[in-house]
């Protein structure tokens, strides 16, 4: 064999691995989009929805669904804040021109 059809040959098969790569990777990428896309429409059906609650690792309350972070507190944390509720309630209907709305 002469050393051009080996260059010749070789570069052939550097062509066909890269295009085996990109049949590959392009299989892939459709493969694990069509697993997120099954995975995504899953959690979208286990959402919860309005408000949870969650005994936290350290013992806390966590209430989710009011945004995008959970609001956590300590049970007598909690108690003080629900023995307010009333003072609450009047101090939003007084403020409420200061107070934003969020949706």
């Amino acid at each position: 064999m002469n050393e051009e059809y080996v260059k010749a040959e070789l570069e052939s098969l550097r062509a066909d691995v890269e295009k085996l790569k990109s049949i590959i990777t392009e299989a892939n990428i459709k493969e694990e989009l069509k697993k997120l896309r099954v995975e995504n429409e899953a959690l979208k059906k286990t959402a919860p929805r309005g408000l949870s609650m969650k005994v936290s690792e350290k013992g806390a309350l966590s209430v989710y669904g009011l945004g995008r972070f959970p609001v956590t507190l300590y049970k007598e944390q909690w108690v003080r804040l629900l023995d307010l509720s009333d003072d609450i309630r009047t101090f939003i209907q007084n403020n409420s021109e200061q107070l934003q709305v969020k949706g």
